[in-house]
This record gives structure tokens, sequence and C-alpha cells, in this order.
């Protein structure tokens, strides 16, 4: 079986997004969630603190992928999920496209 690209989980993870409510993570790794925006998903770095709020938005194609594809691959098969009410927050004004 090929190894699945970013482009592959980012479509996944869309699909599966797109059928949570706003404020609604998918929490990928200790520290990075992804939501999605109506239109697209966001991947996000959490705060090192166990704060727990966002810190800051990244694009994951800045990333080596490679060191992060067999983690990222795991969640698929056993995702987790969070709400957050920041994202709730942010996502209120944003228009729907369901």
């Amino acid at each position: 079986m090929a190894a699945m690209s970013l482009k592959n989980f980012d479509t996944n993870l869309g699909m599966i997004l797109r059928d949570k409510s706003r404020g609604i993570t998918a929490d990928l790794t200790d520290l990075v969630v992804a939501y999605w925006t109506g239109k697209t998903v966001v991947y996000a770095y959490l705060r090192d603190d166990e704060a727990g709020p966002i810190e800051e938005e990244f694009d994951p194609e800045d990333l080596l992928w490679e060191e992060w594809r067999d983690g990222f691959s795991a969640w698929l098969a056993t995702p987790r999920f969070s709400y957050r009410q920041e994202v709730a927050g942010w996502l209120m004004d944003a228009p729907s496209v369901r």
C-alpha cells in the first residue's frame, strides 16, 4: 500500500470535519489540532504549557510530511475530537457552506 500523501490526508480530514459541529477540532497529536472553517481545513499548534488554547495556525505544506505522516495517518484509524470554545467563537460569524 502506498504511503498517504498530505493532499489525501487533508481531503479525508476535511470530509470528516465537515460533518462535525462548529468548534470541534480533530486532535491530531497532543499539540496539533485541525478544524473546518466551512470551506477548508485549518491546522494549528496548541500551546505547549498545557493551557489548551491554540497558539498559532500553520500550513501543513511547510512541514516535513514524512515526519508527520505516520502519526496523522494513525489518527484516521482512531480519531479523537475536542470541542474548543475559542474555535466556535472564531467561526460564529463565518457563513456556513453546507
